[in-house]
């Protein structure tokens, strides 16, 4: 019988590795791609929390950590915002490397 610490450890796991394979297989749309990164660094920040928690360290590295998930997520969708003004879509193979 598994505790209830070893459950939560291995939900985050799963949902990073969740995250991981819908970056990998499903990566034809720009929004795929930053939705299943977000769900990585949630599950990241789950595992952190919850490692923080058993440990009883200051929550402090957890709120720096989901500041910068915060960050990266502004910034993943005003570049999607960009992309769709500029491209006129968010396919990847839409796009030219060569354009200005």
């Amino acid at each position: 019988m598994m505790n209830f610490e070893n459950m939560w450890i291995l939900s985050s796991l799963f949902m990073v590795f969740c995250g991981l394979w819908s970056f990998i297989f499903y990566h034809k749309h720009l929004l795929n791609s930053l939705l299943s990164l977000e769900f990585m660094m949630l599950g990241v920040f789950w595992l952190l929390s919850m490692q923080l928690v058993a440990v009883g360290s200051e929550v402090v590295f957890c709120l720096f950590f989901l500041t910068l998930a915060a960050c990266e997520g502004a910034l993943g969708l005003s570049l999607l915002v960009f992309m769709v003004r500029s491209h006129g879509n968010d396919i990847f193979s839409s796009f030219n490397l060569l354009e200005c």
